[in-house]
């Protein structure tokens, strides 16, 4: 059953049931008896802000069918991204009128009130519930005239199950102990300094590195400064990177290094950074469902998505409670393997580490070269050894390579090259077909960028929606119970859960990855790991 919602100012709303229009005085009590009773699908215009206020009433939701990223997803197909999606455009576009932009997203702390209605997205003089139920109606349409609707739909109805877990993440949160994170600041930084001056180990770090250029002024937060002051030395470097630094002979390297790593653990996850992020022991991040081209998410600050590891020494369990940490191994690779149907690859793949075997039947038993050969497949590495052991591989295993190959032709061509689901590439902009076309060493440059970029997204992406529909069937298979899952990260999953289902949600976990396996590839021999750990503190996973 699929039941139309739309919500007021007064916390109430109004839904569309069987084609009857239904108002409700109480919005979030209504939803939890129709949840309870009949489980329908909900189509919402954009589950990350419908949802968030029915989790901080306790109501939670099976499955919805979110119009906007739906919408996205549909516009991507047809090699229209930059339209905006939201359901006043989406009404527009049927009815060829003016399409409205997208409102903003809102920002951190902001959530509409229970519940304010719509934003600003809501067609003007059309009933929106009516609107709703109309472009729901049109992207059915849209997605059957694909070549394969089946996968466009899983993946709409995986990404619509995303964002629901999205926002269950960031009201679950990430269980934090701001103490360990205290700890280990003031144990690698040294004490919290005062505002506008540096933490003492990075104050004594940039005195050494002023002292390595003769007491010359040197400000190693500025990159010029840095470039300026090698110049100086008669040491030309292009920047401040770190591997451009490593090849440089010279007594502020090794401080400058050290610098840079302390430096960003200070800037992006120190002290304001625990104020701002963390409350009541947990660590609360804003998903942004598909924020990637690839389909990968993104988050609004936080930088949840760049944990380092020494933080996850921070990441620890409730008592009584386990983290359950699951990851896919070698996750791109064996995609690869599944997309292209190279028999011979899915016989590499029956391993746990893909790389060992793989090094084991073509590389003669060097990992290294085998993991370099398989990246630069993907990537379309073609410097220093790679392009020899490009060749070695192509020659071992032709289907798989050649299917990274042909995407790479079309990007140079300007054409777009889709996910196993059907989520799209972006078409190269006017300006990129304009140098292209020329005979200019340029635009030659510009065709195999872009092709590279290609090659990699049908991996990348196709990755990502495997990562999406196993979380989306773990959602489902852990719903029943008190395990939450808290983090989620491209190929990795943390759940937290009492300690006594540990071992259930763990099985859970591998029976998820062989549903999403079925789901995305079908019958396919290529093995897709999900080995999970059940630890205490998150550092201990790895």
């Amino acid at each position: 059953m699929l039941v139309a919602v739309s919500p007021t100012e007064d916390g109430g709303g109004r839904a569309k049931v069987a084609g009857e229009v239904v108002a409700v005085g109480d919005l979030a009590a209504w939803v939890e008896r129709v949840e309870r009773e009949s489980a329908p699908r909900w189509l919402v215009q954009a589950a990350e802000e419908f949802y968030p206020p029915l989790l901080e009433r306790g109501v939670r939701i099976g499955r919805c069918h979110d119009l906007a990223l739906t919408e996205a997803l549909l516009l991507n197909f047809a090699e229209t991204p930059r339209r905006p999606r939201n359901l006043a455009a989406a009404w527009a576009r049927l009815h060829g009128g003016a399409e409205p932009p997208d409102p903003r997203p809102l920002s951190r702390g902001e959530q509409p009130t229970l519940f304010e209605p719509d934003r600003g997205t809501a067609p003007a003089g059309v009933d929106v519930l009516d609107a709703m139920v109309a472009v729901h109606a049109d992207q059915e349409r849209r997605a059957a005239a694909t070549a394969h609707p089946d996968r466009l739909r899983l993946l709409a109805a995986a990404e619509s199950a995303g964002a629901l877990a999205a926002a269950e993440m960031t009201h679950h949160g990430l269980p934090w102990r701001v103490d360990v994170h205290a700890e280990l600041l003031a144990d690698t930084l040294g004490p919290r300094p005062a505002q506008g001056a540096r933490p003492a180990k990075l104050a004594a770090l940039a005195d050494r590195i002023t002292a390595a250029f003769g007491g010359r002024a040197v400000n190693p937060d500025a990159p010029a400064s840095i470039v300026t002051a090698f110049a100086k030395e008669g040491v030309e470097i292009p920047s401040t990177r770190a591997w451009v630094l490593r090849e440089v002979d010279h007594p502020a390297v090794e401080p400058l290094l050290e610098y840079k790593e302390l430096s960003r653990l200070y800037v992006a996850h120190g002290w304001s950074w625990l104020e701002s992020w963390v409350r009541d022991g947990r660590f609360r991040p804003e998903y942004v469902v598909g924020g990637v081209v690839s389909g990968r998410w993104a988050t609004r600050g936080g930088a949840a998505l760049q944990l380092p590891k020494l933080l996850r020494t921070a990441v620890r369990a409730d008592p009584g409670w386990s983290l359950v940490v699951a990851d896919a191994a070698q996750l791109e690779p064996r995609v690869l393997g599944a997309l292209s149907g190279d028999r011979r690859f899915a016989e590499v793949s029956a391993s746990v580490d893909l790389y060992t075997s793989l090094a084991a039947d073509a590389f003669a038993g060097d990992r290294g070269r085998a993991k370099i050969a398989m990246l630069s497949a993907m990537y379309g590495g073609t410097s220093g050894e790679a392009g020899p052991l490009l060749a070695v591989l192509r020659k071992r295993f032709p289907q798989a390579v050649e299917y990274v190959e042909q995407a790479a032709r079309a990007g140079e061509q300007g054409r777009v090259v889709r996910s196993r689901l059907g989520r799209t590439s972006p078409p190269p902009s006017d300006a990129w077909r304009e140098l292209t076309a020329t005979e200019e060493s340029a635009g030659r440059r510009a065709a195999r960028d872009w092709g590279r970029f290609t090659r990699n997204f049908v991996v990348q992406a196709s990755a990502a929606d495997w990562a999406l529909t196993l979380l989306a069937a773990l959602r489902r298979r852990l719903a029943a119970s008190t395990a939450a899952i808290v983090f989620f990260q491209h190929d990795e999953v943390i759940a937290h859960c009492p300690a006594e289902q540990a071992t259930w949600v763990a099985a859970e976990f591998a029976a998820a990855a062989e549903e999403a396996t079925a789901l995305v590839f079908g019958p396919t021999p290529v093995l897709f790991p999900l080995q999970a750990v059940i630890v205490d503190c998150y550092a201990e996973a790895k």
